[in-house]
């Protein structure tokens, strides 16, 4: 199953080109994540950090850009869930916008302890969710 959001470039995310400078992909990216934890998984940000004392860092982050994205376009950001491991996730994040891919990220991220800062299996609601959601990648030949 594939989660789906949409965001819209500001001009806080572009440079004097206006096209999206290549970090503020990574906050974007960033708030797709939060917003399929809160809205897919069941587990708001704020539930997970302040309330339960763990996080979801990214410790692995690869990605292409494939077209550039301007001021004022609409984009659409989909997740989909890849591997899921005891304490990891792997996730496949795509950017689109009228009709073109701009970005494809492959990303890892880790459930961790906030207290020390290791890694912990994930929470058994979040895995479940998680779990149901996983989509085979797609072979390479």
């Amino acid at each position: 199953m594939i989660f789906e959001t949409s965001t819209q470039v500001r001009f806080a995310h572009v440079d004097p080109a206006g096209i999206v400078f290549y970090p503020r992909y990574f906050e974007m990216v960033n708030g797709a994540v939060e917003d399929w934890f809160a809205q897919s998984l069941g587990a708001s940000f704020k539930t997970m950090h302040i309330d339960g004392g763990y996080g979801t860092p990214t410790v692995k982050l690869e990605v292409t850009f494939l077209s550039p994205s301007r001021l004022g376009d609409e984009l659409t950001i989909r997740i989909t869930p890849r591997v899921l491991g005891r304490t990891s996730c792997h996730i496949n994040v795509v950017f689109t916008g009228e009709g073109r891919d701009r970005l494809n990220a492959d990303i890892v991220l880790v459930c961790m302890d906030l207290n020390d800062h290791k890694a912990r299996p994930w929470p058994d609601f979040i895995r479940e969710k998680i779990a149901a959601q996983l989509v085979e990648a797609p072979s390479q030949a």
